[in-house]
């Protein structure tokens, strides 16, 4: 982990959707966390965001990623209700959690005070161990967020099997079998 990294804030959520429970980042260490902040009335969620978010989870593994959606809302309150965004998360088919970012004030949401974010479409990825090792706004490339996450899932096994007991052939085989290496 690099020194620059700072432990990522909390959630601060009002409401859940697509789980039966809250999520906390305590909850999810030990797995890569992608939070997509969005907001339903931005452009740029909606066509880019949102859709990335997506395929995110539907092609990492549940028990190595896990991809939350966070509603920030700074503008436009009064349409963006959770009426409304129970109705826009079934429209577009988004399956993933998604929490509703606490108000904060002047409007600010306050998990989006907390990261510092410019506005939306922001998306934060979290290391395993919690920290926060990569934000960005606007427009981000799948390549480049895949092989990030990816180099995340590949340092988090690395530190595994260096810091357990098991050798590396022990630590990667399960009950299921022991696959082939490809390192």
């Amino acid at each position: 982990m690099p020194a620059s990294s700072p432990q990522a804030p909390a959630l601060q959520v009002s409401r859940w959707f697509n789980t039966d429970k809250d999520l906390d980042l305590a909850s999810l260490l030990g797995k890569v966390v992608v939070i997509e902040a969005f907001q339903m009335l931005c452009p740029g969620c909606v066509s880019h965001g949102l859709p990335l978010a997506q395929a995110i989870h539907d092609t990492f593994p549940k028990d190595k990623v896990s991809v939350i959606g966070l509603h920030s809302v700074f503008e436009h309150h009064a349409a963006m209700t959770p009426v409304s965004l129970e109705a826009f998360l079934h429209e577009y088919r988004l399956t993933f959690p998604v929490g509703v970012d606490q108000a904060g004030e002047a409007g600010m949401p306050r998990t989006m005070q907390s990261y510092q974010m410019r506005g939306t479409p922001s998306l934060l990825l979290i290391d395993p161990a919690g920290y926060l090792r990569a934000h960005y706004f606007g427009q981000v490339s799948e390549l480049r967020i895949g092989a990030e996450i990816a180099t995340l899932m590949a340092e988090t096994q690395r530190d595994f099997v260096s810091s357990g007991s098991k050798s590396s052939h022990e630590a990667l085989c399960d009950d299921e079998g022991c696959p082939v290496s490809k390192g």
